[in-house]
């Protein structure tokens, strides 16, 4: 790897440059449930107020997702800003890799469906839903109706209830088409494929079980084990059964946060996984994937008594960390990211520090280096992690934001760091909750700590882009989409919306110090979160790489 050009017309700050990623926080399209605006924000307004911005896209092709009605999310969005460029991302390379048969054409797709035929189930682990984030009912259905073709006799399906990426309460509207569907593949006549059969077997919500990341809570991993492996949770013949227990027993209880459950009949599981048979987590993005798959592959795990640990093949929907090669065996390759800014500015000699607390820090270290786990340079990098609460969002919303801050500016007064980046996760983590008035608390909180930031910046001489990979807390209620109106609940209040939004995000570049390298009074228009890789290079003195996506700066 090549060091970065020095820009010779760049007259230098004293301070370093600041890149702050408000997670989850864009510009509203409609005014009633948009917490950003709601929230007293003063210190956000006022830097906007003061320093040139713009709007950068964070969703869909602007981040490698295969169409504009696909929302953005944290992986995506940290890669396109850590990697400078947009690269075709999880669900699209899954999509393509299915439509032209090249994942049941690969060796892993025929280890999981060889070893399932010849006498065990093939079991399929993931999100059920067609939020494309994690996961699309699209790819199972298509490894349904292929594992069939291929001779499997017994598909079994482990569901984790989104709520998050789609509708809060959805659940039902995605069990009943699924199980015509499983009827329709079981009945209909495929050469070779008499007593084919396949059923729901287990599930829960995927804030309770199985999902977690970045070792926050294992507990949740620990639950989804019992619950798909061993068949240990509570008994219903239905998913939809459970569905209808579990909301009438906990009345507001929201499809992420539904109880574990297995479909059992005559008191036995349906489900449980055994010696001999094959699994397919079919979740394509990497974060809440790791867990789930160490449990399943790895010899020498701590984290909970698996008991029982059956011999299965194992198979990721893609590899989840390239690095370390987990899964050991996946059906998709990732897309394979060169010329990260992290890369470049180790080689390059600047000093970093990368920062979040936990439910985020994977976010600002490993997305941000293009899927990429460790460091560039052990001496120039600092990656610092501080410890998430284990306890719902909405009832601590303000998080760790003061915590982070607090860190950060002690990096700035040290004067160790040329670069920091640092990830608030308030606004995305609480307004995954559809809590609206703990998502104002969140805003606020941030806010509290921007202005502290913000006057570091002007002490220190420093610069700072304030940004978000996305949008979430600017669009808490569901609205009508043709009309724009609000979505009522039976009792008139609005129904909310926990899902991220399509909407643009925030590029404030605040430079106090500013010497006249660029046009101050406006940024370029029209780009997308990519381009934030080229407006830190071009803050820290260098010249963007080639093939780098056009920075906000319009340099003179």
């Amino acid at each position: 790897m090549e060091a970065l050009k020095k820009n010779p017309a760049w007259k230098g700050r004293k301070g370093p440059v600041i890149l702050v990623i408000m997670d989850g926080v864009g510009y509203g399209k409609y005014k009633e449930g948009d917490a950003v605006v709601d929230a007293k924000t003063d210190h956000l307004s006022a830097v906007k107020a003061k320093a040139p911005n713009t709007r950068l896209k964070a969703h869909g092709k602007a981040v490698g997702l295969p169409s504009d009605d696909d929302m953005g999310n944290s992986e995506v969005g940290h890669n396109a800003m850590g990697c400078g460029r947009v690269f075709k991302q999880g669900a699209a390379l899954a999509s393509a890799s299915i439509q032209t048969g090249a994942m049941f054409q690969g060796k892993a797709w025929k280890d999981v469906t060889g070893t399932a035929a010849d006498g065990g189930a093939l079991h399929f682990i993931g999100l059920f839903s067609d939020g494309n984030v994690h996961s699309h009912l699209d790819h199972l259905k298509a490894m349904i109706v292929q594992a069939k073709k291929d001779g499997v006799k017994k598909v079994r399906v482990h569901v984790l209830f989104d709520g998050r990426d789609v509708g809060e309460t959805s659940a039902l509207e995605y069990i009943d088409p699924f199980e015509a569907f499983l009827q329709d593949v079981i009945t209909k006549e495929t050469e070779g494929s008499s007593g084919f059969d396949a059923k729901i077997a287990s599930g829960g919500g995927r804030m309770w079980i199985t999902m977690d990341r970045y070792g926050a809570d294992w507990n949740m991993v620990h639950r989804g084990w019992e619950t798909h492996v061993h068949g240990a949770a509570r008994q219903f013949k239905s998913a939809r059964e459970a569905v209808e227990t579990y909301r009438a027993e906990i009345p507001g209880i929201i499809d992420q946060d539904l109880k574990e459950f297995v479909i059992a009949e005559d008191g036995t599981p349906i489900g449980a996984i055994e010696d001999g048979d094959s699994v397919v987590y079919f979740n394509f993005r990497g974060d809440r994937a790791l867990e789930i798959t160490a449990a399943f592959e790895e010899e020498q795990f701590i984290h909970f008594d698996r008991g029982r640990r059956p011999k299965v093949c194992y198979a990721g929907m893609m590899e989840y960390d390239g690095d370390t090669h987990v899964p050991k065996r996946y059906l998709v390759s990732p897309p394979s990211i060169d010329r990260t800014l992290g890369e470049y500015l180790a080689a390059s000699g600047v000093r970093t520090l990368a920062i979040s607390e936990t439910q985020k820090y994977g976010h600002v270290t490993y997305f941000f280096n293009g899927n990429r786990t460790g460091k560039f340079d052990e001496k120039l990098e600092d990656y610092v992690e501080i410890k998430s609460d284990v306890v719902p969002f909405e009832q601590r919303p303000w998080m760790k934001c003061a915590d982070i801050t607090d860190r950060v500016l002690e990096a700035i007064t040290s004067g160790k760091y040329d670069f920091i980046r640092l990830n608030f996760p308030n606004g995305d983590m609480v307004g995954h909750t559809g809590v609206y008035q703990a998502v104002i608390c969140s805003m606020e909180s941030m806010d509290i700590q921007l202005g502290r930031l913000i006057k570091a910046v002007e002490e220190a001489g420093a610069a700072m882009v304030i940004t978000a990979d996305h949008g979430n807390s600017d669009d808490m209620f569901e609205h009508d989409k043709k009309s724009g109106a609000v979505v009522r609940k039976a009792d008139g209040t609005p129904k909310a919306k926990t899902s991220h939004s399509l909407n643009p995000v925030p590029c404030i570049v605040y430079d106090p110090d500013y010497r006249g390298e660029y046009d101050n009074t406006r940024l370029n228009e029209g780009l997308g979160i990519s381009s934030i890789a080229a407006t830190c290079i071009d803050l820290l003195g260098f010249i963007p790489p080639e093939g780098y996506d056009a920075s906000v700066l319009k340099m003179r």
